[in-house]
């Protein structure tokens, strides 16, 4: 089943966009998203930022967000959950039928995006993006018939780190917090990017397991 990576240029009209090119410097990591009522969605979102106390205070006042609240923050990023009233991106995948994998990243009024899903899915992805006022460019789309394009390149540094400085050792020799200190990124994303990648290994053993076992 291939895999696209897509960079999508969000609507004019939308907050994320102007509030990303309002400050160009700012990364938005999108860690949850769910549709709510009322065509509303609510998300999980992870702000880094020079700027960091204008941006989230931008945000909250933006139209478009009905929302905020702050869940953790340092000198650097913050954690917001937010509902909001625009979310065209999280729709559109969702009328494909597409699995929206996250992260996903928002700079400069640029989404980029990483699916995996039959041709004829992805096809329709690419309907439902022009159907919302999205553009896009593809950087890549590659078959996934091996471990190697398993994990993200992301998830991948992880749990190299993550192994190296003994996370999975038993007693363990360094702590979640620890490990995101080493990589230079929250406790919560090193947390939900570890998450992800013990979970798509997982699926691939046991997949490969009852596929030996009935081929047996």
């Amino acid at each position: 089943m291939p895999t696209a990576k897509l960079h999508i240029t969000l609507p004019e009209t939308t907050w994320i966009r102007t509030l990303s090119e309002s400050y160009p410097d700012a990364e938005f990591r999108v860690l949850a998203a769910l549709p709510a009522d009322d065509d509303t969605g609510v998300g999980l979102v992870e702000v880094s930022a020079p700027d960091l106390p204008d941006v989230v205070g931008e945000m909250d006042d933006a139209e478009g967000i009905l929302r905020l609240e702050l869940l953790e923050a340092s000198a650097e990023s913050a954690l917001v959950e937010f509902e909001t009233t625009d979310p065209l991106l999280l729709l559109s995948v969702s009328e494909s039928a597409v699995p929206l994998e996250l992260p996903l990243t928002v700079r400069d009024g640029e989404a980029e995006l990483e699916v995996t899903a039959s041709r004829d899915s992805l096809s329709t992805l690419a309907t439902q993006l022009e159907a919302f006022g999205m553009s896009f460019d593809v950087e890549y789309v590659r078959e996934l018939s091996d471990s190697e394009h398993l994990l993200t390149d992301r998830q991948r540094r992880l749990l190299d780190v993550a192994v190296e400085e003994g996370y999975y050792d038993s007693p363990r020799n360094c702590t979640l917090t620890e490990l995101a200190e080493e990589v230079g990124v929250a406790k919560s994303t090193a947390s939900e990017t570890l998450h992800r990648a013990e979970g798509k290994i997982i699926k691939q053993y046991v997949t490969g397991e009852r596929s030996a076992y009935a081929n047996g």
